[in-house]
């Protein structure tokens, strides 16, 4: 949005992480930071009444397997956040765009054995986890409001920077998804494109499904299979475990997305799923040929840590693993 000539301000928790990555930031004339605490009503209140935004942008979210594991925080961070930023925002004197991220979250389970479609936007919500139901949740008091509003449910955000990509806890849960699973992915620089064009383009009180092109249409297993072997890093990934076909349940909320509508108003996707790939070979460099080396080594460190290392049955069975390394998925916990 600084490209567009927007003043931006970004806010977060003044955290020590944080302030660490505002420092290696390069700051401008027109991009300032706020920190605050989004749950808090007087935080929320001065941050409206200092900033006197435009266009607010409410990315802050506490996602799985996060969620389930601190469920009183994540309904804190991820509904009543957002009932208070929306009461702060009718209250104010001139009333900014709010444009809200959700996620396909709000589908619930997607058994890719049956004939369900391509999501769309009109595709019945029906959640399977607390993150699903918190979204839906949310995205009801945004258009409940008297408010210009723009919804965003977000496919599977990645990044081209391995560091950025996530720690032990995405590895863990990857690792308990269904390996046959269809997942939409996207470029995390086209979600922001997406952003940027919901707020400025006339598309108030529409809902946007935000993924990549047909490129990204993949199936979980080969994701961050794809991903570690444009490192150099071929085969390190343990096999995993397909669904049951036969239980509509098993499955995480994940599907392919007709993002023909989105495409046509916001004209956010320029990543194809190959130019991600390329670009991680091209960042990893030389690198690759020593991680080639040393490749069977985390194979083998990898496969120890396998959810299903020496576990009965054929088929992945998620949500008994989020319960036991997380908590309970379930839509009403933390409640």
């Amino acid at each position: 949005m600084l490209g567009d000539g927007w003043q931006v301000t970004a806010t977060d928790l003044a955290t020590a992480a944080n302030r660490k990555a505002l420092s290696r930031r390069r700051s401008g004339p027109r991009f300032a930071a706020r920190w605050a605490d989004l749950t808090d009503e007087a935080d929320v209140t001065a941050l409206l009444t200092e900033t006197r935004p435009d266009v607010i942008i409410h990315l802050a979210a506490v996602i799985p397997p996060t969620c389930y594991a601190a469920p009183k925080v994540a309904r804190a961070v991820n509904v009543d956040s957002v009932r208070m930023l929306v009461s702060a925002t009718e209250a104010a004197a001139t009333r900014p765009r709010f444009v809200f991220a959700s996620s396909m979250a709000v589908y619930g389970a997607r058994n890719p054995h049956r004939d369900l479609g391509l999501l769309t936007a009109e595709t019945p919500v029906a959640p399977a986890d607390s993150y699903g139901q918190h979204k839906v949740e949310a995205e009801a008091i945004v258009r409940d409001a008297d408010l210009d509003f723009v919804i965003l449910r977000l496919a599977g955000v990645l990044t081209v920077e391995p560091r950025a990509a996530g720690g032990t806890e995405v590895l863990q849960f990857g690792a308990l998804l269904p390996t046959d699973g269809r997942l939409q992915t996207v470029d995390v620089r086209d979600v922001a494109a997406a952003f940027a064009a919901a707020a400025r383009e006339p598309v108030v009180g529409e809902t946007f499904l935000i993924g990549g092109d047909e490129s990204h249409r993949r199936v979980q297993g080969d994701v961050g299979a794809d991903m570690v072997a444009a490192m150099g890093l071929d085969g390190v990934m343990p096999p995993g475990r397909p669904g049951d076909p036969d239980d509509d349940g098993a499955w995480f909320a994940t599907d392919w997305m007709d993002t023909s509508d989105a495409q046509a108003k916001l004209r956010f996707q320029h990543h194809s799923w190959s130019d991600m790939l390329s670009e991680i070979r091209a960042r990893t460099g030389w690198r690759r040929y020593p991680l080639r080396m040393v490749a069977p080594l985390l194979q083998l460190a990898l496969a120890r840590r396998s959810p299903y290392r020496d576990a009965p049955g054929t088929y992945a069975d998620l949500w008994a693993g989020v319960r036991a390394m997380w908590g309970d998925p379930a839509p009403d916990a933390g409640r």
